[in-house]
């Protein structure tokens, strides 16, 4: 792969000419300059895949070889013209919707997200996007030899079928549009389901693996002492005890997860001996406009390294597998940073995220910006990238943890100063 600059036509030299010459996809950003774009109308034409974000209107965009003529904005979104003229259409136009929305949500792994979505269309397969759609009688075979009383019961529950009706509107390699489907419409009808054809059964014959990258190194030493395994326990505990919560989410990295408003974060010890609880509380605002809190059940298990923790939980029927990583958290308490890449096996999903947590929701102080830059960079993360969580309005939250819970085992809480939040 080469990147070039917008005035890269002011150095043109052979090794350019060439890269564009055997080039299967060429991805323009922002590129206006008009003496580029000349030099680029005319080197690009044996490009299959030409790609144009945000730049001149006189760039023309290309999927596998055919023209798409596009609006005034020079995007390739903006407005789709003549697109009847490509071999695959159906195919062509659910690529441009699928590029274009994970583009706008302007994140990095959305923008490498387009690219792959493109190659595995245009050029060759991509692992990780691949086999996420019904393999046809084989499916259909399995769901109805196994799951036939549980598809009846969603498809006859108005809730369950609306679930399924947004989930076939959704690209299956759009983690947001489908998590935003099960989020809006989740019911015990669509849990069955799902914990039918998908985890049982795994109809899709889908095997999504926990991502190994990025690599985030744990915090290793809190307030001037060896980070072990209880205190990394007591780090996730945070303010629950002197709060009815342990953390509130300020922002998040990934968009299918961590941008829904009012995020609270329930951490605490079960009364099993070495049983740890993660719960999280978050409110939805549907697809059809209605604000409904939902709540989640993580089982947690101690990582190798102290700081690293192993976390499962069934969600709407899927299990879902995560790796997290305690980045950092400041000596005070007043934020901290968690890390993780997890996987939804049978759903096909993999994925990775960040948190940024403190103890009433707002951002780290100007002071601690150094120290939560430099935690971000660990995970490969710039601060534009997180998604601040809207909590203006997050009354009567369905907090709590169950009787016979235990908290804090070697870290106490010495500033009162937050206990009246």
């Amino acid at each position: 792969m080469q990147v070039f600059t917008d005035k890269f036509y002011q150095m043109i030299d052979q090794r350019i000419s060439s890269e564009f010459l055997c080039a299967d996809i060429l991805v323009i950003v922002a590129v206006t300059d008009q003496e580029s774009v000349n030099w680029i109308q005319k080197n690009s034409k044996n490009i299959p895949n030409v790609i144009c974000f945000e730049s001149s209107p006189i760039l023309a965009n290309k999927l596998g070889g055919s023209y798409l003529h596009t609006g005034t904005k020079g995007t390739l979104f903006d407005k789709i013209v003549g697109i009847s003229q490509l071999k695959k259409t159906n195919e062509s136009v659910e690529v441009v919707r699928t590029v274009s929305e994970a583009w706008d949500r302007h994140n990095s792994d959305d923008i490498r997200f387009c690219v792959l979505v493109i190659i595995n269309a245009y050029i060759r397969p991509v692992p990780i996007l691949k086999n996420l759609r019904s393999k046809g009688f084989s499916t259909l075979n399995c769901m109805v030899k196994n799951c036939g009383p549980q598809i009846l019961n969603c498809l006859l529950d108005p809730s369950c079928r609306k679930a399924l009706q947004c989930l076939n509107q959704c690209s299956p390699v759009d983690q947001v549009c489908n998590y935003r489907c099960i989020a809006s419409y989740e019911s015990p009808n669509l849990e069955a389901f799902s914990l039918c054809v998908l985890q049982k059964n795994n109809c899709l014959d889908l095997d999504a693996k926990i991502p190994n990258k990025p690599h985030v190194p744990p915090l290793v030493k809190f307030q001037g002492k060896d980070l072990c395994h209880e205190a990394a326990e007591d780090l996730f505990v945070g303010w629950l005890g002197r709060l009815d919560w342990s953390w509130r989410v300020v922002a998040g990295q990934n968009p299918a997860y961590d941008q829904f408003p009012c995020q609270f974060q329930l951490f605490y010890r079960g009364k099993a001996k070495g049983s740890f609880w993660y719960e999280p509380v978050f409110q939805v605002i549907t697809l059809e406009g209605k604000m409904v809190w939902r709540r989640r059940k993580y089982r947690v298990k101690r990582g190798k390294i102290p700081g690293t923790f192993y976390f499962s939980v069934l969600d709407n029927g899927v299990v879902s597998n995560e790796f997290w990583t305690i980045v950092d958290v400041s000596d005070d308490f007043s934020w901290g940073l968690f890390h993780y890449n997890g996987a939804a096996r049978v759903a096909g999903q993999s994925y990775s995220g960040a948190v940024l947590a403190s103890p009433d929701g707002a951002y780290p102080k100007e002071a601690e910006r150094g120290r939560l830059f430099s935690a971000l960079e660990k995970c490969g993360i710039k601060e534009w990238e997180l998604f601040t969580v809207n909590n203006c309005s997050c009354k009567d939250p369905p907090l709590g943890v169950p009787e016979g819970s235990r908290l804090h085992s070697i870290i106490n809480l010495e500033d009162k100063s937050w206990a009246s939040l």
